[in-house]
């Protein structure tokens, strides 16, 4: 038993090193550029941009086959930070900017077929099946994918609730 339970210990301790070493003689350097942009983005993967995550407009919007207003959830602000550390011009006239919103459950009608769960990213809608759901609101990154899958129309884009965690002192009128 003691015998089995050290070449195990051992086994794991050689191959843990060879791992690390591989790690280090086979590792990958990615574009920076690219690692700031996907830094900048919401990070939510919800494929409203077309692409398959952020990470995949983070690369598109690098190599220039796509514009920096592509995120609709991270909205002009987004656009305008890309912009600028891409050191281009965009017009940002064409989008409308709501400022951030959540998703909410009207409670009345949803009947808990679980559609709007499964297409969550985030995993921000909270409930089980025939039962009533909510959404988590920390967790929800207003991507809006869950409002196309709801049958009942149970689920709404709201604005962010002014909270403690959300509130943002407005700026003094210009005398």
């Amino acid at each position: 038993m003691i015998a089995a339970v050290l070449s195990l210990t051992l086994l794991g301790a050689v191959l843990g090193i060879v791992l690390g070493i591989a790690n280090r003689i086979l590792k990958v350097e990615g574009d920076p550029v690219v690692d700031e942009l996907i830094a900048l983005m919401p990070g939510s993967n919800c494929g409203q941009c077309g692409f398959p995550g952020c990470a995949g407009a983070a690369a598109a919007i690098a190599d220039g086959s796509a514009p920096p207003t592509c995120c609709p959830p991270g909205g002009k602000a987004l656009a305008s930070t890309i912009a600028a550390k891409l050191g281009i011009v965009v017009d940002l006239s064409a989008m409308t900017d709501d400022g951030p919103k959540i998703a909410a459950v009207a409670e009345e009608l949803c009947i808990g077929c679980c559609r709007c769960s499964k297409v969550c990213p985030t995993d921000a809608i909270i409930g089980a099946a025939k039962q009533i759901h909510n959404v988590f609101r920390e967790a929800c990154t207003g991507c809006s994918s869950c409002i196309e899958k709801c049958p009942t129309e149970a689920l709404v884009m709201k604005p962010v609730p002014v909270s403690l965690q959300h509130w943002v002192m407005p700026r003094p009128l210009a005398a």
